[in-house]
């Protein structure tokens, strides 16, 4: 499998994935929560409950998985190496966070459900993420919207600044950054085949049942979802559903729409020009900057904390 020393994220970020970044950081709002997620940022106590409870990845513990996770790490060019822990969880399911401390979780659900080959695709796609700096905006995403909904008072006022539109863009930016984590799988194993096969199981695999799937029948839906867009109307219907007008905004994008942007990809130019060695170079750190705010000690953080709490604390008696 080919490795891709000194690679830059920007040599396969997907364009829509650029796109939809800058409309989200030029939103009013955005350099707020860029602040107050620096100031907050709960990094730490995750990686906390990942050591409590969670079994992390080494050389003596999932030790197959280990090997392809670092194979996975060289191939992308990736430094330092994140760490990955295993969650007892049946859902199939993974994910990637981190700023200064990058890591990936993955549930059990995925080792029981996936080929090697198909771990090794998931596991290219979560780096991915990490390599193109996702994982930042990503959690700013989470911990703005739980700030708006639930702590908008503890967060001094945060809640008003975080309008509609920045949660629209934070989802689309979201489902756009997938396919960039996607071309990042497809790079890793030099092959379509596991990547849309894991994409497949984890929609609506079956261990049970796996012989009775097709890979291309899923391709063929792919088609056949794409093609639902000759009618304006499906259009309308596909974007009240991402958007949550008819439920919840989704944070992915369907995978048989994933499926059709890397079948396109893996036939592009572009892909053949990266696969021979020609690609951007650079020690990028990602496509997020979130500059803190000079350093503070623990103590002097605390005291901070405690006080601006009481302040409000004060108000809120005064307002009873």
């Amino acid at each position: 499998m080919p490795t891709y020393t000194g690679i830059s994220s920007e040599a396969f970020r997907h364009p829509l994935d650029q796109q939809a970044e800058e409309a989200l950081r030029n939103l009013p709002g955005f350099d707020l929560i860029a602040r107050k997620f620096v100031e907050f940022l709960y990094e730490r106590p995750q990686l906390v409950y990942l050591m409590g409870n969670t079994i992390q990845v080494g050389p003596r513990q999932y030790s197959t998985i280990y090997q392809i996770f670092r194979e996975c790490v060289r191939d992308l060019d990736i430094t330092p190496e994140p760490a990955l822990f295993i969650s007892q969880d049946p859902q199939a399911n993974s994910y990637a966070l981190g700023q200064e401390n990058p890591y990936i979780v993955m549930n059990t659900g995925i080792l029981d459900l996936l080929s090697e080959a198909e771990i090794r695709a998931v596991l290219a796609h979560e780096l991915g993420h990490i390599k193109c700096g996702h994982t930042i905006l990503i959690q700013m995403a989470m911990w703005a919207m739980s700030a708006a909904s639930v702590i908008s008072e503890l967060t001094f006022g945060i809640g008003n600044f975080v309008s509609q539109a920045l949660i629209y863009a934070f989802f689309e930016w979201r489902r756009k950054a997938e396919l960039s984590a996607d071309r990042a799988a497809l790079l890793v194993t030099d092959d379509l085949n596991p990547v849309m096969s894991s994409m497949m199981k984890i929609s609506g695999g079956s261990n049970k049942y796996a012989n009775e799937c097709s890979l291309q029948e899923f391709i063929q839906q792919s088609e056949k979802y794409q093609a639902l867009d000759d009618d304006g109307l499906n259009q309308i219907y596909k974007f009240l559903m991402y958007t949550g007008v008819q439920g919840t905004m989704l944070t992915h994008p369907f995978p048989v729409e994933r499926i059709h942007y890397l079948r396109n990809w893996a036939v592009s130019a572009e892909y053949q020009q990266i696969r021979q060695g020609n690609y951007q170079r650079s020690p990028a750190n990602g496509a997020v900057n979130v500059t803190p705010e000079p350093a503070e000690t623990e103590a002097e953080k605390l005291r901070r904390k405690v006080e601006e709490l009481q302040r409000e604390i004060d108000k809120m008696k005064k307002s009873d």
